[in-house]
């Protein structure tokens, strides 16, 4: 992303800051983040500085939730087999994770499915439901997918199959005469909070998380103390960070408290995971979460199995968990190299083809690994800030995976063409989708007639916090800025900036050489250590010509050799 296309706004929503600080003890600079946060209730600003357990929702209000736990019950108490089918990803592994070590603990004969990325694509299918049938299993139970298997779900009634969806995927609906009409299938039991019927006070949780209220009001209807139940804290966590869930209202409570409990974590596979990517499980964040542990677990489901990544979890030796973080994790660094060769080819392609001139970027690459298309989708979004669709070559036809910008609903977007695929799915910033190869054409065309987008929208927009001068900053603040955390979508890490800064020193370090290393110098005379992780060449070619620069940081207490000093991290500059 160059600094020059970008747009910096000061967000300014207004409060009495000053007030709130003195009540709630707080800095007026951390009183204006929460407000910018549309935090402003006193009952809400108190819910977010002391967050508690108290504030997770009773799983019961959940649509159906009384009706699918009377259901397993009664499975569980006859000795049915239950098969559980999951996803391939994060969200889909832990909440596999969840609902099998659950439903075990009170005695049900339960097994777990999870669809190959490559054979089965995304979901339950009627090759899973045949094989559940052949296996014995007279129960299906679904976890981060199943709300849009209509067809599949049919077919396993045909079968006289008990069938409960435990899904948080959107509900599919089809246009008539401009009014959405929302499908239903033929389950048992539906739990999702996305249901319009649904009277649950937070809609945006995770599949992993759906899975952990299920155990709440099974280990509940059991007489089991909740305590247990929480034990699946740190997997609603991990599964909301990965799945890029908003880190508000009860998801935030789940990570925050899920963290503390992964800190100290009695499963040896994630404890195995924590140390074969050297983190500090004192350290442990949101951030190793998404992009150091998170991605092996992903890493079994697209280059391998994901049972692989199960496995990992229900490890019951240190040696046996030890193999598989291992394992995990070269097959991480291997997704990582066939990424960066996908994303070159990608560029090549939006050169070549001119699809910057398009709205909606459409990038064909019959040759990539079906499994990376999200992943070259999401980095190629990053640099070019327009929705894209990475379409790759698979034994059904042509599947893509899209990442999307704020201004545009790629679900949304997907349903008014609907016909075209085979089958699709997914949120407002990411959608999965196969589709006939000869629609390939036919799905860039209507993708871009009907995308309402101006050129404004493809501008970044960089959203400040507060202007600040480097000099307000001071441990006690950098301290009390912990209390915010976790930090991610939806509550992301705040963005200060501060102007006319001159640069006395600045040299490029690091093994990759990608970091710069600057001594700042503001008005006051005031010297101050900060550092860039980014392009450093293009930095230095930056600094060379200016006189004076602006930036965006973030302050840190940076340790070392037994020192500490405060830091400014810089994310972006002009």
């Amino acid at each position: 992303m160059t600094v020059q296309k970008e747009k910096w706004f000061v967000t300014g929503k207004r409060a009495d800051f000053l007030g709130i600080g003195r009540k709630y003890g707080i800095d007026q600079v951390t009183a204006r983040i929460i407000r910018n946060r549309d935090i402003v209730e006193e009952a809400e600003i108190e819910k977010y500085l002391h967050p508690s357990l108290k504030g997770l929702y009773s799983p019961y209000l959940l649509k159906d939730m009384d009706v699918l736990i009377q259901i397993l019950k009664e499975k569980i108490q006859l000795g049915k087999q239950i098969r559980i089918i999951g996803d391939y990803d994060i969200d889909g592994v832990q909440a596999s994770y969840i609902l099998y070590k659950g439903i075990t603990r009170v005695g049900g004969n339960v097994t777990v499915a999870i669809p190959d990325r490559m054979k089965d694509g995304y979901g339950i299918n009627e090759n899973l439901i045949a094989q559940a049938k052949k296996d014995g299993a007279e129960t299906i139970l679904t976890c981060d997918n199943g709300i849009a298997a209509i067809d599949a779900i049919a077919y396993a009634k045909e079968l006289q199959m008990t069938v409960l969806v435990t899904d948080h995927h959107d509900i599919p609906y089809q246009e008539e005469n401009g009014i959405r009409v929302y499908k239903r299938s033929q389950a048992d039991a539906i739990v999702n909070p996305k249901q319009a019927e649904c009277g649950y006070p937070f809609s945006e949780i995770c599949g992993a998380a759906v899975a952990f209220k299920v155990v709440q009001a099974l280990y509940e209807a059991y007489g089991l103390a909740e305590e247990e139940s929480l034990e699946f804290l740190e997997n609603a966590a991990f599964a909301t960070v990965g799945d890029v869930m908003d880190l508000k209202d009860e998801n935030r409570i789940i990570v925050k408290f899920g963290l503390e409990r992964m800190r100290h974590t009695k499963n040896l596979g994630l404890a195995a995971l924590i140390r074969q990517k050297e983190v500090l499980a004192e350290r442990l964040s949101a951030y190793h979460l998404g992009f150091v542990l998170g991605p092996c677990i992903n890493a079994g489901g697209r280059l391998d199995t994901a049972i692989r990544s199960l496995k990992l979890l229900l490890a019951k030796e240190e040696t046996e968990a030890s193999v598989f973080a291992a394992e995990l994790s070269d097959l991480n660094e291997e997704r990582k190299r066939m990424t960066m060769e996908g994303i070159e080819a990608a560029k090549d392609i939006i050169l070549e083809q001119k699809l910057e001139e398009q709205k909606v970027m459409i990038v064909y690459l019959p040759n990539l690994h079906e499994s990376l298309a999200g992943i070259v989708a999401g980095r190629i979004r990053e640099q070019y800030h327009h929705p894209v669709f990475v379409l790759t070559d698979s034994e059904e036809g042509v599947k893509g995976s899209g990442r999307s910008i704020e201004t545009y609903s790629m679900y949304e977007e997907l349903c008014k063409c609907q016909e075209l695929f085979l089958k699709f799915g997914g949120h407002p910033m990411a959608a999965g989708l196969t589709l006939p190869k000869e629609n390939v054409e036919e799905f860039a065309v209507r993708l871009n007639q009907n995308a309402a987008l101006s050129q404004e929208d493809f501008i970044p927009k960089i959203h400040i916090d507060v202007p600040m001068p480097l000099s307000y900053v001071t441990a006690d603040l950098i301290n009390e800025l912990k209390i915010l955390e976790p930090f991610g979508k939806g509550n992301e890490k705040p963005v200060f900036a501060d102007k006319n800064i001159r640069v006395k020193e600045k040299r490029i370090v690091g093994k990759n050489k990608n970091v710069v290393k600057l001594s700042l110098l503001d008005e006051m005379g005031n010297t101050y250590p900060a550092v860039y992780f980014g392009n450093a060449e293009e930095m230095m070619e930056f600094l060379n010509r200016a006189d004076k620069i602006s930036i965006v940081y973030y302050p840190e207490i940076n340790s070392y050799m037994g020192r500490e000093e405060i830091q400014f991290v810089i994310s972006h500059y002009c």
